[in-house]
């Protein structure tokens, strides 16, 4: 029988989805809220050098990238734009639009799909810039957390493979640490395994700290198991402490196992340590000893588990990334560092590349699921060898380096113009990754004219800010820019930005009261008042947000008074800039002010601004201002906030204090009426999203 040619081709999926909405046009100035810290007092137990990638340069902010929390739950059928890779084994599935996710890996003789296909796009607060969904394989470059360009586009290009079959390139301008990379995927002929090659580059001269996981989910069955080459691995659950447990029993023999990850109560993170130089792989095999294996060249020397746990919050989040009934998933992945905490130093012009390999394996199920759990692991490393020899992939990524800096020809898709404007600045030659002038967008274009003409632009009118540079390039351009008369406070507010992400504050917070002495602005208010609630001023803060709201409203144009695409972006400042003012005032005992501003009317309507994160705050403050009853009823007619954060326990929290209150009726509360309240007033699951362990059984 003939060898049918392996193939890239564009194609459609088609599933329910939700649109992902606007951009939040606010900066992201506020700290990073980002669950996956480790306290500094439980650092000194860990590896030095461990110890050390741990506490190295942590983002203070997802600056320059904006967040993406304009989304919804209410799903339609859409099509996704897709790109197939398929020869006569294997048949896998990317979209190039939404971070290059892998979201599908068929084997073709056996008929399984390897990945846990989500069968809904449904974002969710899990990224770094807010906006992530569940599924397939998703590539993490950035910082700790899921990448801020995982719901981006990137570009994209057919091109020939290191063995004369055809490639899928993948590239683009990491903006959090300003790293190109390239992720190269092909299926070799006759192959099982997609191939695939990962490059990110420090084209600056200057070190700066790389980060790389690739997330993989799978489906999870009550005997699926995870495997990898260890016996040891590193804990890390929602109380932020990291300790290395024996694996496969971390509390002894008789214990839970947790390599079957439906046993384990509450979600958690165990990063196998690997030693020495041993095989990298992972793999989750179901009951028959079948399922996915991952393997790689030694750089990539990190390898993951993560589950969700059996409690009721875990759970919760599943259904809440997909549709309830489709079943579970579980997420193992492999990384730079041993844990996902860390980041490595890269050095000025150098590059980290490796070569990862994704296919099926089949292993005797008495072995894999036996009491033994070397015996486990050699019986799953053995099969490995037999399908994929290390050698094997060694070979395939000395061939894939000779290739990686082909110019691709055939463009499939388009991603940001963010690499453009840094080539135009001269980052220098990247080889295999162009980003052609023709990319530049009205988001680069006031870059564009401060680099060329040294000039900062005027600003658009009847519409907020766009997005700030921070990198100490930019900063430096910015300081020495010159401006169109009357526009001075333009070029302050941008300045105070760059300023605040480097972490000068104090110059930051001068350089935005000079943009509100020249122009009392709302975007340089609403700056002034994170700056004053980092600093722990609320009131201060609660005065600058109501300035800058009472601002806002006088600029709101009025074209915004009809329905249309000026009212909707009129309304997204409104609604950005709301839910950043009620919790300041909340925080400043001034709840009254805070019930004001949310029945405020909607730009160009007559009625206020709706949805779940407005209920929400409605509920807090009758609460703070001693109407638990009205807080109830709000919980009781129910609402949904669509942007919940991983970690987050709002909606619970607020839960117990408006139980507290029923129960004590204006009495102090202690741990009597406490317990009395949760009793009486049991979470519904719908608001139950905790995933610590203590919070999840209070």
């Amino acid at each position: 029988m003939a060898t049918t040619a392996t193939t890239v081709r564009r194609i459609t999926v088609t599933l329910p989805a939700v649109s992902l909405g606007p951009e939040n046009p606010l900066p992201a100035l506020r700290p990073l809220d980002e669950v996956h810290q480790v306290d500094a007092g439980d650092r000194d137990r860990l590896p030095a050098d461990m110890a050390r990638q741990i506490g190295y340069a942590p983002l203070r902010s997802v600056l320059p990238v904006r967040l993406r929390d304009g989304y919804g739950r209410d799903r339609a059928p859409a099509g996704l734009d897709a790109i197939a890779i398929e020869n006569d084994r294997v048949r896998a599935v990317v979209l190039p639009g939404l971070g290059g996710r892998l979201y599908s890996l068929v084997h073709k003789p056996t008929g399984r799909e390897l990945l846990y296909r989500n069968p809904v796009f449904q974002p969710a607060n899990f990224a770094l810039a807010d906006a992530w969904f569940s599924g397939g394989v998703e590539w993490n470059l950035g910082a700790t957390g899921h990448c801020a360009h995982t719901c981006a586009p990137l570009h994209a290009a057919r091109l020939p493979a290191p063995d004369g079959g055809e490639m899928l390139r993948l590239w683009e301008w990491e903006r959090l640490r300003d790293l190109p990379f390239q992720i190269d995927m092909w299926l070799p002929a006759e192959s099982d395994f997609l191939y695939v090659g990962v490059r990110v580059r420090n084209p600056h001269d200057r070190t700066v700290p790389a980060y790389w996981w690739s997330n993989m989910a799978v489906p999870e069955t009550e005997d699926t198991r995870v495997l990898a080459p260890a016996d040891a691995a590193y804990h890390f659950d929602y109380t932020r402490a990291l300790s290395r447990v024996p694996v496969p029993t971390p509390r002894g023999a008789g214990t839970t196992d947790i390599t079957y990850t439906t046993r384990s109560q509450h979600a958690a993170d165990y990063f196998f340590d690997i030693e020495g130089d041993d095989r990298r792989w992972i793999a989750a095999l179901d009951g028959e000893g079948r399922g996915l294996v991952q393997t790689s060249t030694d750089v990539l020397r990190g390898r993951k588990l993560f589950l969700w746990g059996s409690d009721r919050g875990g759970r919760r989040w599943q259904e809440w990334l997909t549709e309830p009934g489709t079943g579970g998933y579980l997420e193992i992945q492999a990384g730079l560092a041993r844990t996902q905490l860390e980041h490595i130093p890269m050095a000025p012009d150098s590059d980290f590349s490796w070569l990862e390999a994704y296919g099926p394996l089949a292993a005797d199920p008495a072995l894999v699921h036996g009491d033994d759990w070397a015996a486990a692991r050699a019986e799953t490393a053995g099969r490995l060898q037999a399908a994929l020899p290390r050698e094997t992939v060694d070979a395939a990524y000395a061939a894939w380096l000779e290739h990686a800096d082909t110019e691709p020809k055939d463009i499939l898709c388009t991603g940001s113009g963010w690499g453009a404007l840094e080539t135009e600045r001269g980052t220098g030659d990247l080889p295999g990754t162009p980003f052609p002038a023709a990319t530049l967008g009205d988001a680069q274009k006031p870059w564009l004219e401060l680099l060329l003409a040294g000039v900062f632009p005027r600003p658009v009118a009847d519409a907020p800010p766009g997005p700030a540079l921070v990198a100490p390039q930019w900063r430096d351009l910015l300081e020495s820019a010159d401006t169109y008369p009357g526009n001075e406070w333009f070029l302050d507010y941008y300045l105070g930005v760059s300023q605040w992400a480097a972490g000068d504050r104090a110059q930051a917070v001068r350089s935005w009261e000079r943009s509100v002495e020249a122009h009392g602005s709302p975007w340089a208010l609403r700056a002034l008042a994170v700056a004053e609630a980092v600093a722990g001023q609320p009131q201060q803060a609660a005065d600058r947000y109501l300035a800058a709201c009472a601002s806002l409203r006088e600029q709101t144009p009025a074209a915004a008074a009809e329905p249309g695409p000026a009212q909707d972006a009129a309304r997204t400042v409104q609604r950005a800039l709301l839910l950043e003012a009620v919790p300041a005032l909340l925080d400043a005992d001034r709840a009254a002010e805070a019930e004001q501003l949310l029945d405020e009317p909607a730009a160009g309507g007559s009625t206020p601004l709706e949805g779940g994160r407005v209920q929400l705050l409605r509920a807090q403050a009758a609460l703070a201002r001693g109407d638990a009853e009205r807080a109830r009823a709000i919980f009781d007619a129910g609402f949904t906030v669509e942007n919940l954060r991983e970690g987050d326990e709002t909606l619970s929290d607020t839960w117990h204090a408006i139980a507290e209150a029923l129960v004590a009726a204006g009495a102090p509360v202690d741990d009597a009426i406490r317990i009395e309240a949760r009793a009486a007033h049991p979470l519904p699951a719908a608001y139950d999203f905790r995933m610590r362990p203590d919070a999840s059984t209070s």
